[in-house]
């Protein structure tokens, strides 16, 4: 590649005008005289024409690429135009039949910055058994998906769920994290081969310039799909993959590692085994914060947000897996959540030191000031995704808006000296990284201007 603007990102290099590859890999850059040298009978040289070159970029957190069979909300930007589309599908489905929503959307998109609750859904649908899936952290239903699913007007919440009401003591559908348990979605049945589809969503990614993407807590079964293109030699980008843990005993631990069949360091031409993703709190609405929420979320100063797995169970299967020789990576959204990530992580450190092998914290959206030096010591590395980009308004809800602005701070990160990524999390926001790069430079959102720009 030649006349054009090579952006090395290395230090004495800087930017060049060409760039030579021989076999995959990146051989000389520089001007244009120096590296055209390097032709060859069969070369293949392309004229850039004055345009840029920039390194591939590397997703820190993919789950897939978003979108399914369900309804699409990705494009809905009124209320109207949600309920208008369930209404459709709802025509199209025999009465009584499931509706469902892809996930890949969020109320912060919406003019009316709020979610479709049990009685928008009863008029959309009145017939059917509507669940609106929204992200990985919640489902609304509405009346005759409740009644389908056993879940009636005296349910409660379960230790790290959240059961909603509306202000008069009804249900209003809403079944944040742990109260999604009793809801049993069939599988996503897509057309054609299973390793198509990947393929065409990692092909998706290589068009916007992503090299490498991870995977950041999959099944078993997911990880035999990733092997089996990697032992083809199909996958298109490398693959960092983390196997999921959850409702585990820490006594189960090594019977449950041991089933997966790839031990820590396991590679297989591009594709490596990262470690093993574990969680401890909810998402926009649930992460687990050391103050209570904004009124009324708050109820009055007790809510908190949600702790999904028990200090106990967390830090056993903790212990365990770095015993085991494994690398730890935690979802901590609110900062005591972060508290019990790092808790765990120094116990399990002392035990068998974990510097040397980055461990993550995942997310970390509200880290607190005393935090950092912790993470330091650990040597622990952060992955922020643009989650504030896309919901601001509803965090400003949650949270107040001095929290919402202070969302995933990669620049206080970098102060504090804490290793940092980049990546999207998607489906739970757009998958597309340009947005992930133009949040974290301008601090830019769809719907609520800039926000924490310091």
């Amino acid at each position: 590649m030649h006349n054009g603007l090579v952006h090395t990102l290395d230090d004495q290099l800087g930017t060049v005008a060409a760039l030579a590859m021989r076999g995959g890999r990146v051989v000389a850059a520089g001007p244009d005289d120096e590296i055209l040298r390097h032709r060859a009978s069969g070369t293949v040289v392309i004229d850039l024409g004055g345009r840029a070159v920039v390194p591939g970029l590397t997703d820190n957190h993919f789950h897939a690429l978003g979108g399914g069979p369900g309804v699409d909300l990705s494009g809905a930007r009124t209320m109207a135009e949600v309920l208008g589309a369930i209404s459709a599908r709802a025509a199209a489905t025999e009465p009584g039949g499931l509706v469902l929503t892809n996930s890949n959307w969020h109320e912060g998109q919406l003019a009316e910055q709020r979610l479709p609750l049990r009685d928008d859904l009863d008029r959309a649908a009145p017939a059917h058994a509507v669940v609106v899936v929204r992200g990985g952290h919640e489902y609304i239903l509405n009346s005759v998906a409740l009644e389908r699913f056993g879940i009636g007007e005296d349910a409660v919440s379960p230790p790290g769920g959240r059961v909603g009401r509306y202000d008069d003591g009804r249900l209003n559908g809403e079944l944040v994290d742990r109260a999604k348990d009793p809801v049993r979605l069939p599988a996503a049945e897509g057309e054609g081969d299973p390793a198509e589809r990947l393929l065409g969503q990692l092909s998706a990614m290589s068009a916007l310039g992503v090299t490498s993407l991870r995977i950041p807590g999959g099944s078993p079964q997911q990880f035999a799909l990733y092997r089996r293109l990697a032992e083809e030699d199909r996958l298109p980008m490398r693959i960092e993959f983390l196997f999921r843990v959850r409702g585990v005993a820490p006594e189960d631990v090594r019977t449950t590692v041991e089933s997966w069949g790839a031990a820590p360091g396991f590679g297989r031409g591009l594709l490596s085994v990262g470690g093993v993703k574990l969680g401890v709190d909810g998402g926009f609405e649930g992460g687990w914060m050391r103050g209570p929420y904004e009124e009324p979320w708050g109820r009055g100063g007790t809510f908190f947000g949600l702790q999904t797995m028990p200090t106990d169970v967390f830090h056993g299967v903790v212990r365990e897996l770095n015993d085991l020789g494994w690398r730890v990576a935690t979802h901590a959204v609110g900062d005591a959540a972060i508290d019990l990530v790092l808790d765990a992580y120094e116990e399990a450190d002392a035990r068998r030191p974990i510097g040397e092998r980055r461990w993550t914290i995942e997310h970390g959206f509200i880290p607190a000031p005393d935090q950092f030096e912790r993470m330091r010591r650990l040597g622990l590395t952060v992955t922020a995704q643009h989650h504030l980009y896309v919901a601001a308004p509803s965090l400003v809800d949650y949270w107040g808006a001095a929290r919402a602005a202070l969302t995933t701070p990669v620049g206080l990160y970098v102060a504090e000296r804490v290793p940092v990524s980049l990546g999207t999390d998607s489906p739970v926001v757009p998958h597309n990284p340009w947005h992930v790069l133009y949040h974290f430079t301008t601090r830019g959102t769809i719907s609520a201007g800039t926000m924490g720009a310091e």
